[in-house]
């Protein structure tokens, strides 16, 4: 989960670059991240079925539905989230989208049956809190930001129907076959939006493709591979809040790689998110009789 929240952290920079200085549309840009993304994912599933022991693949409509389903979800969450980035600030944006546990929660307490603790609650209120903390140097909650913010918590609702999906399909197939599955209808589904919209669909510049590919083998390929294989492995509960390490991880990326400097206030609300992640992961207990 950790090396996923790594790789999907370098998506908003790598978003905000394609949009802003090459003159892609957020859904054109977010439909190149999941298009280019498919024939690694396919060669993945692929590599997976020439094994001794190959996962099992999809049988019933009801199994290739939901895989569709994941697909579905991720693209309207990447959708939403694109266009956020474009009509507010980036910590808004990513601060706002990753509320995504709060939904995953509730879905893992009332149809997983994993059991929440008030520990586990108050863990994850302290890793917001740093959260909010990590942000509030460049946290903007201008008027003008209002429709951009709303469409961030609105992609916090479909990234956490994603997560959970994604947690119901590991007890039944592999990250290959899930990833490979979703790429399929999320890269169609934003295809659509992407030409509804109008969006300019080619990049004004050679170094724009460089940007999307990076999108979609580092934060698709690699990031959400890496997310998938961990949801198989941890709770929903808190699998999902610790993808809270995304923005942390954004942020010391912006320092290392363009001289952002990090004020103490977000090392602070670093360490006391590290914090709440870390209890909540002591809070984690056998699921509900």
């Amino acid at each position: 989960m950790l090396g996923g929240a790594v790789g999907i952290a370098f998506a908003p920079n790598l978003v905000r670059d394609a949009v802003a200085n090459h003159g892609l549309g957020p859904s054109a840009t977010a439909f190149y991240r999941v298009f280019f993304a498919l024939p690694a994912l396919w060669l993945w599933s692929a590599w997976e079925q020439r094994r001794p022991n190959p996962p099992r693949r999809p049988s019933t409509t009801g199994e290739k539905r939901l895989l569709l389903l994941a697909g579905v979800l991720f693209a309207l969450d990447m959708a939403f989230w694109h266009w956020s980035i474009k009509l507010t600030t980036v910590a808004n944006a990513t601060l706002l989208a990753n509320f995504a546990p709060i939904v995953v929660t509730i879905g893992a307490w009332l149809i997983l049956k994993e059991r929440i603790t008030g520990r586990f609650i108050l863990a994850m209120l302290v890793a917001f809190a740093g959260a909010a903390m990590l942000a509030g140097a460049s946290l903007n909650l201008a008027p003008r930001y209002l429709i951009g913010d709303s469409l961030a918590l609105v992609t916090a609702l479909f990234y956490g129907g994603y997560q959970f999906t994604v947690k119901l399909l590991r007890s039944s197939f592999s990250p290959a076959t899930i990833m490979t599955w979703a790429a399929v209808s999320a890269s169609a589904t934003l295809l659509l939006a992407a030409l509804a919209s109008g969006e300019q669909m080619l990049p004004n510049t050679p170094a724009g493709w460089t940007s999307l590919l990076a999108l979609a083998f580092i934060s698709h390929v690699a990031g959400q591979g890496l997310i998938a294989y961990a949801f198989g492995h941890l709770p929903a509960s808190f699998g999902s809040l610790s993808l809270l390490l995304q923005p942390l991880i954004a942020a010391m990326i912006a320092w290392a790689w363009f001289a952002e400097s990090l004020s103490p206030m977000q090392i602070i609300g670093g360490a006391v998110m590290l914090t709440g992640i870390v209890a909540a992961n002591r809070s984690q207990s056998a699921p509900r009789p």
